[in-house]
């Protein structure tokens, strides 16, 4: 099982490869996936920025995530992960991204968006996906979680990992 820290370090190495910038767009996670990545020493050849879009207005001025889209699916939805990671290659500019938002708890959960519900966008050039989970635990575990997933899908998508 591969840690953040491991996951951290192979989008590090895949990024440098690739001759590609990485930027993030976070809501839940509230900095952590950003954190994960510049853990890693030489993380500035590849790594160029972040927000911490917790409240909609941000992910609307800074992202340029559409108010319809906000008020139609909810700051917890696929299609806003996918404009937030837009959003970020656009204000860095950078070819990928990483977006997360979700509803860590304990609180703010309904039967249709529960708590432990996060959604991933992931930017890799061209390339946009949207990935639903739903976690469980304390609110510090579902964060934890979420970023994990956030580096396994990127790499995933990236191809490099099954």
């Amino acid at each position: 099982m591969n840690t953040i820290e491991e996951l951290s370090k192979t989008t590090g190495k895949f990024l440098v490869e690739h001759k590609l910038k990485i930027s993030v767009a976070e809501s839940c996670t509230g900095g952590l996936l950003g954190a994960s990545l510049t853990d890693i020493a030489g993380s500035s050849a590849y790594f160029r920025g972040g927000v911490i879009a917790y409240d909609n207005q941000i992910k609307h001025q800074l992202l340029g995530v559409e108010e319809q889209i906000l008020d139609r699916y909810g700051a917890v939805s696929d299609q806003t992960v996918i404009a937030m990671a837009k959003g970020a290659c656009k204000l860095f500019n950078t070819e990928c991204a990483i977006s997360v938002s979700g509803i860590a708890g304990p609180d703010g959960g309904t039967a249709q968006k529960p708590v432990g519900l996060v959604y991933i966008g992931i930017a890799v050039g061209d390339r946009l996906e949207s990935i639903r989970c739903v976690f469980s635990g304390n609110r510090q575990q579902i964060r934890s979680q979420a970023v994990k997933a956030s580096l396994e899908q990127f790499l995933r998508i990236a191809g490099q990992l099954e």
